[in-house]
């Protein structure tokens, strides 16, 4: 009997029971069925009941785990459609190719993984013959998120339907040459094909489920009918383990997203061992799901185990499993019967009577094979289910083994990730296992064959044929020859060109009234997605609400408490903003799956994701990377940027580097603008360049990253004359001189050239003053736009030269005959103006705000850095004096006079 003081309170409790009989009876019952039938059963009524409920609708909270066992029993599994066996053989040669392909490469020392796809070929294979839509399908065909590992089985079957060639798999990751393989899937190396990349483990899983959410996003607001489409990712049990896998998998729940199915291939294997050596990975991630709101369907066990199961009177073999770590479960699949025999069976009397009626062969058959993820019913089975639930997203957790039918070399061991090839020995032990046509006089020098059954061959004819059914073939990137989008009215630019007068105005500020100004374009104003991970007040915003809504797929079910405010919070299943929450991964996810719509579904898109500079690609610089593998365009803003224009808030939201990381990104064009009108110049260029009529030679798959500050600033008219947009697209121009800027200076003055970008332009300008008004210097101030641009114009230069051509840097054009040495300032790490140096003929000195940032007020931050006005001043005349052109004492005299 049950000790009623061992039974834990619950929320129940805090009811009032209204028939205390009937609960003491439900209690009675489960205590005789404990005490005559065993806890196990007892357990297992409760799990069966809670079941019913949870079917029923009956308010309870979810069971968060099941048996270790299949969810689809055998008797409801449908039958398999298609042709079973041709699907086997189109599998073996896929397996054959594509560990040949691997072990060939070896010998280049090139690597590459094998061990992977060994164990999801039915995985894949079954949703390429039945489920995959292509892109000419409805909609725009299915997005398949391939397994970054498992690229050689997606390669050999693309050999094998006749779009890769034995010269493609010869060159698997030699690329050089121009007719190699990517390793993974790369878009950017091979755009024909990858739509996704993947390999960034935890990246796939989080961009999966925001491009089902946007695909919803699209359909919501009109853009494009895409509900058809269907979102596969195929991940590993242990990427699981990486933060992004599982970020979003409530939002996924929260959303209803069931366009998305998760197919994890549960090998229980990770890179250097297994993924949870004393636990279970498989009943970890179903809590994980389930809790979080999705279906999820375990296929673990094959055929051969369902009489087992049906010997399982007692329940003694459920409960086994479920005990079993996966570490031993992977021992099984490299011992013998008489090891299984003893140390699964004979834990259990039960069991060791149930191996009575075992031959050894039997218990091989299920511990060293038979898995649920290795047979097309069962996974079919799984697919079918998850693609017709609705109301949820669904995760498949495929159990399998990894290095299935490589031999026992590969199966399961710890090390087989590492492992690059097959002796030929081992190869024909494979040929045999898979039936292959293979001779061993095709075996060359001991080179293994590429294995094909011909061109108008039954396997080939059904692939292709199962390919068309579907949609074409798969995974596919569609080239669309998309028209290009009409420019904005240049009304929306143009309004910047006088400056803002006697008024200060952010350049964040300024930023969002032009994107105000062009989402209202009736061209293109639709097409634009402002993205926000909930700091839209930060950046002065909030107008857009209830002009634009935010995206919500539930609308808006509750009355705002602003609501009778002008800008109230208004949500909308046709909403326009993205307003994602405290995440800048998701946001980054967001952007992506915005930015590559023009591939993906052959509508543009035109993406503004706005941050704190900080917080963007510091903390998301592999998503970044992402971007441009996937060939996004769109524009990237770092609001609040620079080291000292957030006041208070500290080192950890003091951005002084992030110019320095997006230079890395051969994708990303990263500008620094100092004023507005340099913002439109940029944003128009931009626009033109990624969405409008390219330029011979020109690479519209590009990004723009575009800093922005908080501090509230004169923004001057822009400088008439003929080329300044050019200029400022170019990353440097002269902003004015002495003279012109009407600073007295003596005549034959000594002369300095400041460079300033961002917010520093105006403590340069301040310097200019000091300069010319207290020690008698003439200097020039230029906008810097873009350090980086200007690097890679002159890296370009110098790659020229090396080919004999004659080239000079635009850095090099724009400062030749400048007066002077030059004194270049940011607030940034000097680091990020130093990138030009070597290309700037002058003298060359730099200030920058290195170090960790602080909290203080602008001023103090300024001078704690080096980088105010005074700072600039002290620094020019340093130059100067070491050139002669001023007394060495006036540095000195300069230090004291500002008290640095």
């Amino acid at each position: 009997m049950t000790d009623p003081k061992a039974i834990q309170p619950s929320a129940l409790d805090q009811l009032p029971d209204r028939d205390p009989e009937e609960t003491a009876e439900w209690q009675a019952s489960l205590d005789a069925v404990a005490r005559e039938a065993g806890p196990h059963r007892a357990a297992y009524l409760m799990r069966r009941t809670l079941e019913r409920a949870e079917a029923g609708g009956v308010a309870l909270p979810k069971l968060l785990e099941t048996d270790y066992v299949n969810t689809i029993p055998t008797s409801a599994e449908p039958g398999l459609p298609g042709d079973p066996e041709m699907e086997a053989r189109i599998t073996a040669w896929n397996r054959w190719n594509a560990a040949a392909m691997v072990t060939r490469g070896a010998k280049h020392g090139v690597g590459g993984h094998i061990a992977t796809f060994a164990s999801a070929a039915w995985l894949y294979e079954t949703g390429f013959n039945h489920f995959f839509k292509g892109k000419e399908a409805d909609g725009s065909g299915d997005q398949l998120y391939i397994q970054g590992h498992a690229s050689p089985g997606i390669y050999a079957r693309a050999f094998l339907d006749g779009r890769l060639d034995e010269a493609h798999l010869d060159n698997f990751r030699q690329e050089a040459g121009g007719n190699g393989l990517p390793s993974y899937p790369h878009p950017r190396r091979l755009p024909w094909l990858w739509e996704f990349p993947t390999v960034s483990m935890g990246l796939g899983p989080l961009s999966a489920i925001y491009q089902a959410r946007f695909n919803r996003y699209l359909t919501n607001r009109s853009i494009k009918d895409v509900s058809a489409s269907h979102v596969w990712a195929f991940l590993g049990d242990g990427e699981m383990d990486e933060p992004e896998s599982t970020a979003a998998i409530a939002l996924a729940a929260r959303e209803e997203l069931d366009n998305l199915t998760f197919v994890i291939n549960c090998n229980l294997q990770r890179l250097d061992g297994p993924v949870r050596a004393n636990f279970k990975i498989v009943q970890e991630l179903e809590a994980q799901f389930r809790g979080a709101g999705w279906n999820v369907i375990k296929t673990l066990w094959g055929t051969a185990w369902d009489e087992l199961f049906q010997l399982d009177t007692t329940g003694a073999l459920v409960r086994r499993l479920r005990e079993v770590p996966d570490a031993q479960i992977q021992t099984y699949q490299t011992r013998g019967a008489a090891y299984i025999r003893e140390d699964f069976f004979g834990k259990d009397p039960a069991l060791a009577e149930m191996a009575k009626l075992l031959s050894d062969d039997k218990i091989l058959e299920c511990f060293h094979l038979s898995r649920g993820g290795h047979e097309a019913r069962k996974v079919y089975a799984a697919y079918k289910a998850a693609v017709e639930h609705k109301g949820a997203p669904t995760v498949i957790l495929a159990q399998t083994v990894k290095g299935h039918t490589l031999g026992e070399g590969f199966a399961s061991k710890n090390a087989n990730h590492q492992m690059k090839k097959l002796s030929v020995d081992e190869f024909k032990t494979m040929r045999d296992l898979l039936e292959l046509p293979i001779k061993d006089s095709d075996f060359t020098d001991g080179v293994v064959p590429y294995g094909h059954p011909g061109a108008d061959s039954p396997e080939v004819r059904y692939l292709q044929e199962r390919r068309a059914a579907l949609g074409g073939p798969a995974p596919a990137r569609r080239t669309h020859a998309l028209a290009p989008l009409p420019a904005p009215a240049e009304k929306a630019f143009a309004s910047f060109d006088k400056g803002s007068g006697s008024q200060n105005v952010a350049t964040t500020m300024a930023f969002v009234r032009l994107v105000k100004d062009l989402v209202r374009d009736k061209e293109t104003g639709r097409r634009w997605v402002p993205i926000v991970p909930d700091e839209a007040r930060t950046f002065g915003m909030e107008s857009l609400f209830p002009s634009l809504g935010i995206y919500s797929p539930k609308g808006q079910t509750y009355e705002p408490v602003d609501r009778d405010q002008l800008m109230y919070y208004k949500e909308a299943k046709n909403g326009q903003i993205l307003n994602e929450g405290i995440t800048e991964a998701g946001s980054m996810a967001d952007f992506i799956a915005a930015s590559t719509a023009y591939a993906t579904h052959g509508e543009a898109m035109i993406p503004f994701y706005i941050f704190y500079s900080m917080f963007g690609w510091q903390r998301t610089a592999d998503q970044m990377w992402q971007l441009g593998d996937q060939l996004g365009r769109g524009f990237l803003v770092g609001a609040t940027a620079g080291r000292t224009t957030l006041t208070g808030e500290g080192l950890q939201h003091a951005d002084g580097h992030s110019p320095v990381i997006a230079a890395t990104n051969p994708a990303a064009l990263t500008y620094d603008p100092a004023f507005a009108y340099e913002i439109a110049v940029i944003v128009r260029e931009g626009l033109r360049r990624m969405y409008g009529e390219a330029k011979p030679g020109e690479d519209q798959n590009v990004f723009y990253y575009l800093t922005v500050y908080n501090e509230p600033m004169p923004q001057p008219a822009k400088p008439a004359g003929l080329g300044i947009d050019e200029a400022i697209v170019k990353g440097l121009y002269r902003f004015n001189t002495a003279e012109s800027a009407g600073v007295t200076a003596p005549a034959n003055a000594p002369r300095i050239q400041l460079l300033g970008s961002g917010t520093a332009i105006h403590w340069a300008l301040e310097a200019q003053r000091l300069l010319a008004e207290e020690w008698g210097v003439a200097a020039d101030v230029w906008s810097a736009t873009s350090w980086s641009e200007l690097r890679r114009d002159a890296l370009e230069a110098d790659a020229a030269l090396l080919r004999g051509e004659e080239r000079v840097p635009y850095v090099r054009q724009a400062l030749h005959g400048a007066e002077g040495p030059v004194l270049a300032v940011s607030d940034y790490m000097r680091q990020v103006p130093d990138q030009i140096a070597q290309w700037v003929e002058q003298d060359w000195s730099s200030l920058g705000a290195d170090g960790f940032g602080l909290s203080d007020t602008r001023e103090a931050a300024r001078r704690h850095f080096g980088v105010d006005a005074q700072s600039i001043v002290v620094a020019a005349l340093a130059q100067l004096a070491a050139r002669g052109e001023v007394k060495a004492a006036s540095v000195k005299e300069a230090r004291e006079k500002y008290g640095l």
